[in-house]
Protein backbone atom coordinates (compact mmCIF):
# COMPACT_ATOMS: atom_id res chain seq x y z
CA UNK A 1 0.00 0.00 0.00
CA UNK A 2 1.33 3.46 -1.21
CA UNK A 3 0.05 5.34 2.01
CA UNK A 4 2.26 3.36 4.24
CA UNK A 5 5.58 4.01 2.77
CA UNK A 6 7.40 6.76 4.78
CA UNK A 7 7.98 9.70 2.73
CA UNK A 8 11.31 9.45 1.95
CA UNK A 9 10.53 6.23 -0.02
CA UNK A 10 7.36 8.27 -1.78
CA UNK A 11 9.92 10.46 -2.66
CA UNK A 12 12.80 8.08 -3.83
CA UNK A 13 10.07 6.25 -5.98
CA UNK A 14 8.83 9.20 -7.46
CA UNK A 15 12.32 10.12 -8.47
CA UNK A 16 12.97 6.60 -10.15
CA UNK A 17 9.55 6.90 -12.13
CA UNK A 18 10.78 10.33 -12.97
CA UNK A 19 13.45 9.16 -14.16
CA UNK A 20 12.61 5.98 -16.25
CA UNK A 21 9.69 7.91 -17.66
CA UNK A 22 12.41 10.29 -18.88
CA UNK A 23 14.36 8.02 -20.68
CA UNK A 24 11.47 5.89 -22.15
CA UNK A 25 9.36 8.86 -23.57
CA UNK A 26 9.08 11.94 -21.69
CA UNK A 27 11.48 13.81 -22.61
CA UNK A 28 10.56 13.26 -26.65
CA UNK A 29 6.64 14.34 -25.33
CA UNK A 30 7.56 17.38 -23.66
CA UNK A 31 9.93 18.14 -26.54
CA UNK A 32 6.45 17.90 -28.88
CA UNK A 33 4.64 20.42 -26.17
CA UNK A 34 7.23 22.60 -26.55
CA UNK A 35 7.32 22.75 -30.07
CA UNK A 36 3.13 23.56 -30.19
CA UNK A 37 4.16 26.09 -27.76
CA UNK A 38 6.41 27.88 -29.90
CA UNK A 39 4.38 27.43 -32.69
CA UNK A 40 1.40 28.72 -30.79
CA UNK A 41 4.05 31.72 -29.75
CA UNK A 42 4.13 33.06 -33.05
CA UNK A 43 0.71 34.61 -33.48
CA UNK A 44 -0.72 37.02 -30.68
CA UNK A 45 -3.93 35.70 -30.51
CA UNK A 46 -2.46 31.94 -29.87
CA UNK A 47 -0.20 33.19 -27.28
CA UNK A 48 -2.33 31.58 -24.23
CA UNK A 49 -2.38 28.11 -26.26
CA UNK A 50 1.55 28.60 -25.99
CA UNK A 51 1.71 29.29 -22.59
CA UNK A 52 -0.75 26.48 -21.47
CA UNK A 53 1.61 23.93 -23.97
CA UNK A 54 4.59 25.05 -22.01
CA UNK A 55 3.01 24.20 -18.84
CA UNK A 56 2.36 20.79 -20.18
CA UNK A 57 5.63 20.21 -21.21
CA UNK A 58 6.97 20.56 -17.59
CA UNK A 59 4.27 17.80 -16.74
CA UNK A 60 5.11 15.60 -19.75
CA UNK A 61 8.82 16.32 -18.69
CA UNK A 62 8.22 15.04 -14.96
CA UNK A 63 4.56 13.46 -14.32
CA UNK A 64 4.74 11.91 -11.24
CA UNK A 65 3.89 13.39 -7.96
CA UNK A 66 2.31 15.76 -9.79
CA UNK A 67 -1.97 15.88 -10.49
CA UNK A 68 -4.25 18.04 -12.49
CA UNK A 69 -7.09 20.04 -11.18
CA UNK A 70 -10.42 21.57 -12.86
CA UNK A 71 -10.08 25.49 -11.87
CA UNK A 72 -12.47 26.62 -14.61
CA UNK A 73 -12.55 29.53 -16.26
CA UNK A 74 -15.13 31.54 -18.92
CA UNK A 75 -13.39 30.90 -21.93
CA UNK A 76 -12.07 27.83 -21.35
CA UNK A 77 -14.93 25.67 -23.85
CA UNK A 78 -13.83 28.18 -26.52
CA UNK A 79 -10.27 27.16 -25.77
CA UNK A 80 -10.12 23.66 -25.01
CA UNK A 81 -11.98 23.37 -28.63
CA UNK A 82 -9.87 25.40 -30.80
CA UNK A 83 -6.68 23.51 -29.00
CA UNK A 84 -8.05 19.90 -29.70
CA UNK A 85 -8.44 21.01 -33.58
CA UNK A 86 -4.66 22.24 -33.77
CA UNK A 87 -2.69 20.28 -31.76
CA UNK A 88 -4.42 18.53 -28.75
CA UNK A 89 -5.59 15.29 -30.66
CA UNK A 90 -2.17 15.18 -32.28
CA UNK A 91 -0.34 15.45 -29.24
CA UNK A 92 -3.18 12.86 -27.54
CA UNK A 93 -2.23 10.31 -30.26
CA UNK A 94 1.64 10.65 -29.17
CA UNK A 95 0.67 9.58 -26.15
CA UNK A 96 -1.65 6.78 -26.76
CA UNK A 97 1.20 5.30 -28.99
CA UNK A 98 3.51 6.14 -26.34
CA UNK A 99 1.59 4.41 -23.70
CA UNK A 100 1.29 1.18 -25.98
CA UNK A 101 5.11 1.10 -26.40
CA UNK A 102 5.63 1.29 -22.81
CA UNK A 103 2.92 -1.47 -21.90
CA UNK A 104 4.95 -4.44 -23.35
CA UNK A 105 7.14 -4.56 -20.98
CA UNK A 106 6.30 -5.08 -16.97
CA UNK A 107 8.28 -1.89 -15.97
CA UNK A 108 6.64 0.30 -18.46
CA UNK A 109 3.07 -0.13 -16.99
CA UNK A 110 3.20 2.50 -14.36
CA UNK A 111 4.29 4.30 -17.47
CA UNK A 112 1.90 3.96 -19.98
CA UNK A 113 -0.95 4.39 -17.10
CA UNK A 114 0.41 7.23 -16.55
CA UNK A 115 0.69 8.56 -20.39
CA UNK A 116 -2.84 7.39 -20.18
CA UNK A 117 -3.89 9.66 -17.27
CA UNK A 118 -2.59 12.58 -19.07
CA UNK A 119 -4.65 12.71 -22.43
CA UNK A 120 -7.59 14.40 -20.90
CA UNK A 121 -5.54 16.93 -20.00
CA UNK A 122 -3.63 16.82 -23.27
CA UNK A 123 -7.22 17.13 -24.98
CA UNK A 124 -7.99 19.81 -23.31
CA UNK A 125 -6.09 21.96 -21.24
CA UNK A 126 -7.42 25.33 -20.22
CA UNK A 127 -9.63 25.30 -17.20
CA UNK A 128 -7.16 22.85 -15.69
CA UNK A 129 -4.08 23.52 -13.05
CA UNK A 130 -1.24 20.81 -12.71
CA UNK A 131 -0.26 20.82 -8.63
CA UNK A 132 1.92 19.04 -6.89
CA UNK A 133 0.34 15.79 -5.32
CA UNK A 134 2.76 14.74 -1.90
CA UNK A 135 1.29 11.99 -0.89
CA UNK A 136 0.69 10.27 -3.98
CA UNK A 137 2.62 8.44 -7.38
CA UNK A 138 0.36 9.25 -9.75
Amino acid sequence: MVSALPTASIRSVKLLLNLIWLFFGGIWLALGYIFFGIIACCLIITIPAGVASFRMASYAFWPFGRTVVRTGGSLSTFHNVIWFLIAGFWLALGHLATAIAQAITIIGIPLAIANLKMIPVTCFPFGKQIVASPNSLF
